[in-house]
């Protein structure tokens, strides 16, 4: 019966696929695989007896606790302008250079991935705040509009991520296993700080790939980047304090939040409250702190939470019934057969990653693919921190890439409509092709993500 566990991924990709709910999906289409497989003796109902100690897990894991306060934290940075702030005084202090503007727009999308952490809502801010402006200035819509993509991605590779801290705890759970499946009964575990360490020096070197690129399109086509002439009147000192002002801030918190888990001075979950605080000060100063917006970021807040808690839910009831049909030694034997071993198998994982990445989201992939294919890959002596880094800049490409790039989506939403959908999908190609190199890299000299962790830990 091993196929029907393959027919059971297949038939949740095809519901989903068919604008279902993610969670209900999940859960609701695995029990009926169950139901039918106990009619017909082929499934062990002590699987399904897993369930409640499964969903208690995920009630008192403490590191699943710094997700709604990371997302309360990105949700109140949005309210506090911080983005508008960043965006005019960088814009302010490149914007004589040639591409001065892509450059700012770039470091502001690594500044709020650093700050939120939150994808969706950095490229919408981003394509709101940036492309008009962009556009108003003679920059080519193609290239306006493939900054801001690229720049909004950031916040799934750069921590303190979301998308890293889900990781983290599934690839924890996934290392556990595999090393109990080879007879290795103390078996080691994964944090999400070591995992925020590996994924920090592959993050700025994304940043320093994308700048470079930015100031070779600048000497090479200028046309598509003219500088701008007027300086908004502003003094050399007064601009240099207004820097000073918008940056301190943003660097301070993420000093607090990231540097404290880092360094092992806290949890993540003890650095998203001070993130969370931090976020409100910030709020306050800019006088945007009120009950109304207190109320309605909580409320927020609550949404994606309960939406990333669901999806969690149905995801543990969907893994135990793939189990249950041998879905796990299907998986196992197929990678495990692929001609060029490691390498064959951890291409293949990395390509289905890649197109899934067009049809579900990041967090749906975390928490239905990763535990299937992950103890098998760390089974074959695979470094967790690497293959969760690899992981994250896989799932980044896969939504930069044309035509179904989640990020493209977010900003045809907010582009305006003289802003052409090809002209997205044309600025975007040259990002793609970045990430592409930055994987290559990563995959050529993986000490890119583990040196940083070995050092610290």
């Amino acid at each position: 019966m091993d196929w029907v566990a393959l027919l059971l991924f297949v038939s949740v990709v095809v519901v989903l696929l068919a604008g279902f709910p993610v969670a209900f999906t999940l859960a609701g289409t695995a029990l009926i695989y169950a139901v039918v497989g106990l009619l017909a003796g082929a499934f062990d109902i002590g699987y399904l007896d897993a369930i409640p100690s499964r969903i208690f897990g995920i009630m008192s894991n403490q590191t699943l606790v710094a997700v709604p306060l990371f997302v309360f934290m990105g949700v109140m940075l949005e309210r506090s302008q911080l983005a508008e702030n960043l965006l005019d005084t960088l814009s302010a202090l490149f914007g004589r250079i040639r591409g001065g503007l892509a450059i700012a727009v770039t470091l502001v999308g690594m500044l709020l991935a650093a700050s939120t952490g939150i994808v969706g809502a950095t490229v919408v801010t981003m394509g709101l705040l940036s492309l008009p402006t962009m556009l108003r200035r003679g920059y080519a819509p193609s290239v306006s509009t493939g900054t801001i993509c690229a720049a909004g991605t950031l916040g799934q590779i750069i921590p303190p991520s979301i998308i890293l801290v889900l990781l983290g705890d599934v690839l924890s759970s996934a290392y556990q296993q595999a090393q109990l499946n080879q007879g290795i009964y103390s078996p080691e575990t994964v944090s999400v700080g070591e995992l925020f360490a590996g994924a920090l020096l592959p993050g700025l070197m994304l940043v320093c790939l994308y700048l470079l690129w930015l100031v070779g399109l600048a000497i090479f086509r200028p046309a598509m980047m003219p500088p701008h002439v007027a300086d908004e009147g502003a003094e050399d000192s007064s601009l240099a304090s207004r820097v000073l002002r918008a940056l301190l801030p943003p660097l301070f918190l993420i000093l607090a939040v990231l540097g404290s888990i880092i360094a092992g001075v806290a949890t993540p979950t003890e650095a998203a409250a001070v993130g969370s605080l931090g976020a409100m000060i910030l709020a306050a100063s800019q006088g945007q702190l009120n009950l109304h917006c207190l109320r309605e970021v909580v409320h927020r807040t609550a949404r994606v939470s309960s939406m990333v808690f669901l999806i969690l839910v149905g995801a543990s009831i969907f893994s135990l019934v793939f189990r249950g049909f041998g879905g796990d030694d299907v998986v196992r034997h197929m990678l495990s057969s692929l001609p060029g071993g490691v390498f064959g198998a951890v291409v293949v994982v990395m390509l289905v990653m890649f197109l899934l990445g067009f049809v579900l989201d990041f967090i749906e992939i975390t928490f239905v693919v990763v535990p299937i294919v992950g103890p098998v890959l760390l089974a074959m002596g695979l470094d967790p921190i690497w293959l969760g880094v690899m992981i994250a800049i896989n799932l980044q490409t896969s939504f930069l890439t044309p035509p179904f790039g989640f990020s493209l989506f977010y900003l045809r939403g907010v582009a305006p409509s003289a802003v052409a959908t090809t002209d997205i999908y044309r600025g975007v190609i040259p990002f793609v092709i970045i990430q592409l190199i930055a994987l290559a890299l990563l995959a050529l000299w993986p000490g890119l993500a583990t040196w940083l962790p070995e050092q610290i830990y």
